[in-house]
């Protein structure tokens, strides 16, 4: 990340580099160097430190990692301009703080965070409206809006980054201490568990490693996971942990979290890739229930289906109507020394067969493409090839054609359309699949943190700032999960779908309730509360009248701090960068 302020560019001797790449000139500062025997020279170790204002090139605008190795230059806390905006957008910034307030967040991350609660949560609200998650953005952000830090100050982003460096892990995880802490334990829910991994090219940060990306780049990655209580729709808490460890190999791990935090009556509701013998048993161990989908290619759930298949497709008793597919269960074993009977729920949809048989169809034609045109040729396949083909060659070890492996095909052509859902308790085809759909919410949540909160990478350089961000990032999906499950309850009062009560959609139509500064430096509301506006205010409880008293004390607190000046001061020997 790049701090949105310049700084002189260091004159050391010998260690400051310049290295131009595309348009950006980077500034590079040698730290070392490292004794290389077989080419017997030393490699000079360098860093990134910033990079080469455009305005002025004795200037640069530093990162992270200028501060770790020239740590005597000061950065100021506070923007170098103060003023405001003279048209502050209040909307969205009042149902986060109804959320915060209904939730207790802002006592219990002070508990934690002492004074620095009040910029954690306007990187909060930042992450929600702006979709955004680059910290060097946020003073433009905090320009427009009211603001929980005291006096409502507008901090530079180089504070920012400070403050995600001295974040620590004892901090943070108090913080989930508390909020489980003030969860039900007592009453039945479903934890739904799932995880993903995001890029990272820094080099510094301890958990990144190669791993299998969802999002291939090439580049390193790490993992992060969500424990979300299904029943009550509430993030639970979360784990960060190295790019290369696995989701099976890491969900025993999660059950002992469950554990700690004292929740007892528990169902897991998971996806298939943690679908293992040993994780069934860690469950069945600690005396909890699992939903659990299973990959249709595993042979016990294949020959289930086949030994199933043509007696439910067509059964109206077997219809699960809501989503379109036809179900039946069965009981069986999950595997040859298993203690317990498992229910098998298998599932057929017609419009998933189709699409299913076209895409294996279309796939073993282009396997069968490439495979001719390297007939006559000295060439070697792989597995994928080897499983639907008979590959054969000559004595020379030319490739001479490919049959079809008929009996392979086929029968995958024969599961299309079909899928298993396996619970540890006894319930119907239709409400396992009920069960296992509830945890779209997770799915939902994975989105919101990937694409609303922009957080596909993480733009940090140390292993401290990356921690602290997640973690932001984590109070930030309390907060916008609450705000989508109160729109959401809503729309089904109103029986009608409308545009507008999504997320996104709610929060630009509220960033239109404005307060604009008059002559005498005032700030009033500028317009009435729309209908529309109304409609998602009624979701939190709201009405026009809270939006004029949450004015008015925005009014009061923006006079009291004193922040901003009538016009912008072109003296100030500052320059404003975009």
């Amino acid at each position: 990340m790049y701090l949105n302020t310049t700084v002189k560019i260091p004159e050391v001797k010998g260690k400051i580099i310049s290295k131009k790449k595309g348009g950006t000139t980077y500034i590079l500062y040698q730290y070392g160097s490292e004794y290389n025997p077989d080419k017997q020279y030393a490699i000079p170790l360098r860093v990134i430190v910033g990079k080469v204002s455009p305005s002025d090139a004795s200037l640069m605008f530093p990162n992270e990692k200028f501060q770790i190795y020239f740590p005597d230059v000061e950065f100021p806390d506070e923007l170098p301009f103060a003023y405001r905006s003279c048209c502050m957008k209040i909307g969205a910034c009042i149902i986060i703080q109804k959320v915060l307030d209904e939730y207790k967040l802002v006592p219990m991350l002070r508990k934690r965070f002492g004074d620095d609660t009040g910029l954690i949560l306007d990187l909060v609200s930042y992450l929600i409206v702006e979709e955004e998650n680059a910290g060097q953005y946020y003073p433009d952000f905090a320009f427009t809006h009211p603001l929980l830090t005291e006096k409502m100050t507008i901090y530079s982003d180089s504070k920012v980054s400070r403050l995600l460096k001295s974040m620590t892990k004892d901090q943070c995880i108090g913080f989930l201490d508390d909020w489980n802490r003030n969860r039900d334990h007592e009453s039945r829910i479903y934890i739904s568990y799932d995880s993903t991994n995001k890029n990272s090219d820094a080099g510094d940060i301890d958990i990144v490693e190669f791993g299998k990306a969802k999002d291939e780049k090439g580049l390193p990655v790490f993992n992060l996971s969500i424990a979300m209580d299904k029943t009550n729709r509430v993030p639970l808490f979360y784990e960060e942990y190295p790019g290369s460890i696995t989701d099976v190999s890491q969900f025993a791990f999660m059950v002992d979290k469950v554990i700690e935090y004292g929740y007892k009556k528990i169902g897991f509701i998971l996806d298939r890739g943690y679908f293992s013998k040993e994780n069934i048993q860690y469950i069945d161990g600690n005396g909890y229930t699992f939903i659990i989908m299973c990959k249709g290619c595993k042979a016990l759930v294949s020959s289930l289906v086949l030994e199933k298949q043509g007696a439910f497709e067509t059964k109206r008793e077997s219809a699960i109507r809501a989503y379109r597919v036809y179900g039946t269960t069965t009981a069986a074993k999950l595997y040859e020394d298993d203690t317990e009977n498992r229910y098998f729920h298998i599932y057929y949809n017609p419009s998933k067969q189709a699409a299913e048989r076209e895409r294996l169809e279309q796939r073993i034609e282009k396997f069968r493409q490439f495979l001719d045109r390297h007939i006559g040729k000295e060439a070697k396949f792989g597995k994928t090839y080897q499983e639907y083909f008979h590959l054969h060659y000559d004595r020379k070890g030319r490739f001479r054609g490919a049959d079809e492996r008929t009996d392979v095909i086929e029968r995958q052509l024969q599961l299309c359309g079909y899928f298993c859902i396996i619970t540890s308790e006894k319930m119907t085809a239709t409400q396992a699949l009920v069960q296992y759909k509830g945890r779209d919410i997770s799915e939902k949540l994975f989105r919101s943190d990937k694409t609303f909160i922009g957080s596909r990478s993480e733009r940090v350089h140390s292993s401290e700032s990356m921690s602290s961000k997640i973690f932001i990032e984590f109070v930030a999906l309390i907060v916008r999960n609450r705000i989508y499950n109160l729109l959401k309850e809503q729309m089904i009062r109103l029986e009608t779908k409308q545009k507008y009560m999504t997320v996104p959609a709610a929060i630009r139509e509220l960033e239109k309730i404005e307060m604009v500064r008059h002559n005498n430096g005032m700030y009033k509301l500028d317009h009435a509360v729309t209908k529309t506006q109304k409609t998602i205010l009624s979701a939190f409880g709201l009405a026009d009248a809270d939006i004029r008293r949450s004015a008015e004390e925005y009014r009061k607190l923006l006079n009291t701090a004193q922040t901003f000046v009538g016009k912008e001061d072109p003296d100030n020997g500052e320059e404003e960068i975009d």
